[in-house]
């Protein structure tokens, strides 16, 4: 194939990449803009449990005990510091099928409501964002449309560079244009200014997935750059207790041994500590988010969703002496840089202004794709696909080369462009002899 046409090749890449991807588009930018306010989210779910006085407060101890009497047979599993004075205690039960069930009680040691977990909002979405509510199936399908959509602003990026290069139409649109050439002006600039976020965007949700995610686990172990364990999901499981079967043997109740300190004990120690919210408090082997149980130690964490905020104190249960500490700092870099993505993928990293440049990102990605469908109902011929025709019967070396490289950092792109070609081989193979005896 010779080098004239790489263009035709590559827009003709572009057009099924974005036919592909528009679906999975919309759905994971209105669910990523929603989670984006989790901690909003949260807020206004735990609206009724805020604000309730500081008089006539109990012990930490007497609100795990009311939780536990309005919840027979379940056990403690985390309490998390009020937010402020005044507002409710949150203290996380197993319950006897492995189910957890955040117990809200108030200052004064009345239980006030629970929640599951599972289904807040904020979780929901999340599902809908990372599997589409069916499971590895729809993890595989989430990924493959992310990799299709770095495909897609890649060959989106090689089409925009102007030929020859000129300001007007390339980093602002020509506003003076009608009909299609401004929809094209406005959907490639637009796409030239998001394409880096979108780009940063989808990179740093890759090591949630399943099969990319697998991948960099099995990398990460094997090349020793292991330093605590890894605190993101992988896929539909990411180390979450499972919440159907028998409640796992690990989890205990607040009290390991007759001598150990009670949970006061360790609440004033995580106030001392002045932790980003949310911070909790964990008994010995309790269950994880991320990861399986605690050590045989009391554990106090952050879980703050800017990662660089998180921090680990650990206390022995008889004693209450320190006996361990980390945080941000003490990770290998890997897994800063990782965490540093999951932060600003969350929109936490730096607060309001990353949740609004997170909206602004998906909202414009929404209105490029569109652009992009009605430039091409516009040119499309009626009855007809309206696909770029295809130029030649072998991709020069260069396109080989690049489809190569992003099949190995993109595996499910691989996979699917084996796919794509073998089946094209079919359809071709089928219509050949048809031609030929016309």
């Amino acid at each position: 194939m010779s080098a004239p046409s790489l263009y035709p090749t590559v827009w003709r890449w572009h057009f099924y990449a974005g036919l592909f991807v528009l679906p999975f588009i919309l759905i994971l930018s209105v669910t990523g803009s929603i989670y984006l306010f989790k901690p909003q989210i949260d807020r206004w779910e735990e609206r009724a449990y805020l604000g309730l006085g500081t008089q006539n407060a109990v012990s930490p101890d007497q609100q795990l005990a009311a939780a536990l009497a309005a919840n027979p047979g379940a056990r403690f599993n985390q309490y998390r510091l009020p937010r402020a004075p005044g507002d409710a205690a949150m203290i996380q039960l197993l319950r006897g099928d492995g189910s957890k069930r955040e117990i809200y009680v108030s200052p004064q040691g009345m239980v006030l409501g629970s929640l599951d977990p599972d289904t807040r909002i904020a979780a929901v979405v999340s599902r809908i964002h990372g599997s589409l509510l069916i499971g590895p199936w729809g993890d595989r399908l989430v990924e493959l449309a992310a990799s299709w959509t770095i495909v897609m602003l890649l060959s989106g990026l090689y089409l925009w560079w102007p030929r020859p290069f000129r300001l007007a139409g390339t980093v602002w649109p020509r506003l003076g244009l009608r009909g299609r050439p401004l929809l094209k002006d406005v959907h490639r600039v637009t796409g030239f200014w998001i394409a880096g976020l979108v780009l940063v965007m989808l990179a740093s949700g890759l090591p949630w997935a399943g099969a990319w995610g697998g991948a960099f686990k099995w990398a990460r172990t094997e090349l020793g750059l292991i330093k605590g364990p890894q605190d993101w999901k992988i896929g539909t499981d990411g180390g979450h207790v499972r919440h159907h079967g028998a409640m796992p043997e690990m989890a205990t109740a607040a009290i390991v041994a007759p001598n150990g300190l009670p949970l006061s004990t360790f609440v004033a120690k995580a106030e001392a500590q002045h932790m980003a919210f949310p911070v909790l408090i964990l008994p010995p082997r309790a269950m994880q988010k991320f990861g399986g149980p605690t050590a045989n130690v009391w554990t106090v964490k952050s879980e703050a969703q800017n990662r660089w905020l998180a921090r680990r104190v650990s206390y022995d249960p008889a004693t209450g002496v320190e006996t361990g500490r980390s945080g941000f700092a003490d990770q290998h870099i890997v897994d800063r840089v990782v965490n540093t993505g999951v932060a600003w993928h969350e929109g936490q990293l730096f607060g309001l202004a990353n949740q609004l440049i997170g909206v602004a990102t998906a909202l414009a990605l929404i209105a490029i794709s569109i652009l992009g469908v009605l430039m091409w109902l516009k040119r499309r011929p009626r009855g007809a696909l309206g696909a770029p025709p295809r130029v030649g019967d072998r991709p020069s070396r260069g396109a080989i080369a690049a489809l190569i490289v992003l099949g190995v950092l993109l595996p499910l792109f691989g996979l699917s462009v084996v796919v794509i070609a073998v089946a094209d081989r079919i359809v071709a193979a089928t219509r050949r002899p048809a031609s030929t005896s016309g």
